[in-house]
């Protein structure tokens, strides 16, 4: 097949695909009923996501975050898992005043130690669990009010609202990763990872 871009001509630059070794510092289950999760041990996930959490199903209603449709339209659910790192949730913290801010909180549902600057891994990373558990990553994970009120609440921030306002601004793009299941298993605490980072081009017109 032919080149499309000769070598002079080539529109974009290439950052090579790369391994990284990670691990699963802590696991978190919500209520089917309840945005904010509790600790747990271990997970089972289905390709609908985690059994009986908050976020799981193979589709999903539309909401602010996607103003291209009617708000409740029933599209797929890429958002079937939530994924923060300890470091950059200190990091909001600090911004808003506070002296921490914990996972489950904002609902998350997977903390992972080991990755540098884990909200910017790129869409469609693949994170390979060794208990044999695949997710993807489909996007950063957009602050919004919801957490930003629970984080308040939780923290007995005077003004639940003011904290709500604060945390979008604070937490960007620092608020994580949003993923999906591409093959279904068990995942534990502790349990090592091998992050696959694609390759990555900022397109231009």
């Amino acid at each position: 097949m032919l080149d499309l871009f000769p070598e002079s001509e080539k529109p974009v630059d290439i950052i090579p695909a790369r391994k990284l070794s990670a691990k699963v510092a802590a696991l978190y289950v919500a209520p089917s009923n309840q945005f904010q999760t509790r600790p747990v041990e271990a997970l089972q996930l289905g390709f609908e996501g985690i059994d009986g959490d908050f976020h799981a199903g193979a589709t999903r209603r539309s909401g602010g975050r996607e103003p291209w449709y009617p708000r409740g339209t029933e599209i797929r659910n890429e958002r079937q898992i939530s994924i923060v790192a300890a470091n950059e949730l200190g990091v909001v913290a600090e911004r808003m005043g506070l002296t921490e801010i914990k996972p489950e909180w904002i609902g998350a549902n997977l903390l992972i130690e080991g990755v540098p600057h884990l909200s910017m891994l790129p869409s469609g990373t693949l994170l390979f669990f060794r208990g044999g558990v695949t997710i993807k990553v489909d996007a950063q994970n957009g602050p919004c009010r919801i957490a930003g009120r629970s984080i308040a609440e939780n923290a007995g921030m005077a003004d639940p609202e003011a904290g709500a306002l604060a945390f979008p601004k604070a937490a960007k793009r620092l608020r994580g990763l949003v993923a999906w299941v591409e093959k279904p298993g068990r995942m534990t605490t502790g349990e090592e990872i091998s992050v696959r980072v694609p390759e990555q081009w900022i397109y231009r017109s």
